[in-house]
């Protein structure tokens, strides 16, 4: 063993340890527990994708690709966005792929954040918005959504921004409590930006799954949000391919040379057989239009299985992710904190969950736990079957 003392430094990132999904997952292996904690699918993706992809391989698309992603699949991201959301983005100057969402959120702060800028998040948030700020330099200010409810407290968000504010990031679909702003939230937001000069980070990685009669409100719908946006999309999320790590940026020409120019020097270039399967894959809407009907009747089944315990079921307006309360439960563990709970739960229920509270920076902790439903029908059974004592 070599005795040399390695050199230290200061960590960049003092308060971050292990992710509580990775905790959670180590546990449900381990315990044999049925994963309901980690927001991915059990279940495989359309055997035309790999196709899709075997085929762009095979054809010969095993070289870097353009840096700002592959023309064909900037072309279809921009064709859909305007399809949906009614707003034409230029493949060439408005579309970036990216090594995923959370890369792509990564890179959008890195390219605007410096040391004294303020970026206002809205907890509970996913978990890799508050590092990526400290990581630039700036300053996390936290607004808490309306606890319960998780919709949006506008009044609060407008009385965070100062003349140091230069970003707000926003997600919805909300991960992790399934609320899906409203239009007339997207309008606020846009009449209190205004005036001021603020970056929107718009995370909309679950932007198919909103569940009728509701519809994804996204930036790109708002003018005057589009024209201070990154929005922020995941193939991954959509295909159900988690592991492919691939994503978009839709912003406008002066956001995305400065977004290009981090994007160059932390990924360069994204999977270019992927790229290219998915540019093929993407000239049937199908996949994509029928998926809210898809998850909408697992969170259905879901659902109906937990009415008969006592779980508090709160809404799911959209995401893959049924939060619920535990405060009624019929076991003790339910006065436990969230996260002891879930270590409880996985080791003597053999459920995996997440803590609500670890979403949020100071631990909040409402007795709410969150389940992941993008699982197989068998799976969500097995599940339920496990938490029916409860």
């Amino acid at each position: 063993m070599n005795s040399e003392p390695t050199p230290s430094f200061p960590s960049r990132l003092p308060n971050v340890g292990t992710t509580i999904f990775t905790v959670m997952s180590a546990l449900a292996t381990q315990h044999q527990a049925v994963n309901l904690g980690q927001g991915f699918p059990d279940f495989d993706c359309d055997a035309h994708l790999v196709d899709a992809v075997d085929a762009a391989m095979r054809a010969g698309h095993n070289q870097y690709p353009p840096m700002t992603g592959v023309p064909a699949l900037r072309e279809a991201i921009a064709s859909k966005i305007e399809a949906l959301y009614g707003r034409r983005y230029g493949a060439a100057d408005e579309i970036t792929v990216t090594a995923g969402a959370t890369q792509a959120i990564l890179t959008a702060i890195l390219c605007c954040v410096g040391p004294g800028d303020e970026v206002i998040v809205l907890e509970p948030c996913y978990d890799s918005y508050v590092p990526n700020i400290e990581l630039a330099g700036g300053t996390v200010v936290r607004v808490p959504l309306v606890p319960g409810t998780f919709r949006p407290d506008l009044d609060r968000i407008g009385a965070a921004i100062t003349p140091r504010t230069r970003a707000l990031i926003i997600n919805t679909p909300h991960n992790p409590s399934g609320t899906v702003w409203s239009e007339a939230d997207m309008l606020r937001l846009q009449e209190l930006l205004a005036p001021t000069n603020v970056l929107l980070i718009s995370d909309e990685v679950y932007e198919h799954m909103v569940y009728t009669p509701l519809r994804h409100e996204s930036a790109a719908r708002y003018p005057g949000l589009a024209a201070r946006a990154f929005i922020v999309s995941s193939f991954g999320k959509t295909y159900h391919v988690t592991g492919w790590k691939i994503g978009y940026v839709a912003a406008p020409p002066a956001l995305t040379a400065e977004f290009r120019k981090v994007h160059q020097f932390n990924v360069f270039t994204v999977n270019t057989p992927m790229q290219h399967g998915l540019a093929t894959y993407m000239h049937n809407p199908a996949p994509y239009l029928e998926l809210p009907a898809f998850y909408a009747a697992k969170r259905d089944l879901f659902r109906q299985g937990l009415a008969t315990t006592r779980f508090q079921v709160l809404p799911c307006e959209g995401t893959y992710f049924q939060c619920v309360g535990i405060s009624d439960l019929a076991v003790s563990e339910r006065d436990l904190p969230e996260a002891e709970f879930c270590q409880w739960l996985t080791r003597e229920v053999g459920v995996a969950a997440i803590p609500l509270s670890a979403f949020y920076g100071d631990g909040f902790d409402q007795k709410i736990v969150r389940f992941c439903f993008a699982k197989k029908d068998e799976t969500l059974r097995a599940a339920l079957q496990r938490l029916a004592r409860l």
